[in-house]
């Protein structure tokens, strides 16, 4: 029996390659057939877009392009449009909080401080601490969100901040490495908890932040990037997306608005992994 059993094994995982590289050609053909200047296109945009990203590997190509980063591939034209929509500010991928302007660092810390003042972290403790990964919205796309967790300084109009939540990682859990999908916005993170450990971290590329250096990061999501808590403690984070710096935040502000509209109904496909906090 057993010796059936360990030839099965190496069967079932040729399978499994054999499937998942069907999935990867078959597509890519029938690209190539019917619409090869529509993958040109796409080809041209998707490498220009995937390598910003530093230490690059065969790794981080194939998951761009055939794993989870195929959503950020196919929004790569409009990305990079947006890039050009932002100009002259720069997107330096990694930004310390100072090199925002003033409005933006004011709206941050108005969030920062109401979930020291508030005690957010109390508020989440016993909703949060049974289940692996746990994540709460209070105010997504600029929409606000009915959550069970008072923080009224979270539902308050803001001209930058659009989105506003908490994950929150139980000891031991990790994400995998993962693109975001839109650069409209930038992703500001605070870790409210104290963490003394170095097993917490988040890595950007080769940039690693390690949670009990310094508080707070901003980065822009759509570089490919891991969360880790490799500690036996948890881990609460604080998480904004913040539009792009640019002159005109109007039209970025409109623009989100409208692919907000249409996400809403999505949320729970891109965070599947996680337990939804009310």
């Amino acid at each position: 029996m057993s010796a059936v059993i360990g030839k099965s094994q190496p069967r079932g995982r040729a399978l499994r390659t054999t499937l998942r590289w069907l999935k990867r050609i078959v597509p890519l053909g029938l690209a190539i057939v019917f619409l090869p200047r529509v993958l040109a296109f796409y080809l041209i945009c998707g490498l220009i877009d995937v390598l910003r990203n530093q230490n690059r590997t065969r790794s981080t190509l194939d998951r761009y392009f055939f794993g989870n980063g195929i959503l950020t591939w196919l929004l790569s034209p409009f990305n990079l449009l947006i890039d050009l929509l932002c100009v002259p500010y720069r997107n330096r991928g990694i930004y310390r909080l100072g090199d925002l302007p003033e409005g933006y660092r004011q709206e941050i810390q108005s969030v920062i401080d109401a979930a020291q003042r508030d005690d957010l972290v109390g508020k989440l403790k016993e909703k949060a601490e049974s289940s692996r990964r746990g994540m709460i919205f209070f105010k997504w796309y600029g929409k606000n969100v009915r959550t069970s967790v008072q923080m009224p300084e979270y539902h308050r109009p803001y001209r930058y901040v659009r989105t506003i939540g908490v994950s929150v990682f139980n000891k031991r859990q990790s994400t995998g490495k993962h693109y975001g999908p839109l650069r409209l916005t930038l992703r500001v993170l605070y870790n409210v908890n104290a963490v003394e450990s170095r097993d917490v971290y988040l890595k950007v590329g080769p940039h690693v932040h390690r949670w009990c250096e310094e508080k707070l990061f901003i980065f822009d999501d759509t570089l490919q990037h891991q969360s880790c808590n490799q500690s036996d403690g948890v881990r609460y984070c604080l998480f904004l997306d913040v539009l792009r710096p640019s002159l005109m935040p109007h039209v970025l502000g409109a623009i989100l608005w409208c692919i907000g509209s249409v996400m809403a109904r999505f949320n729970a496909v891109f965070y599947k992994h996680w337990t939804f906090l009310e």
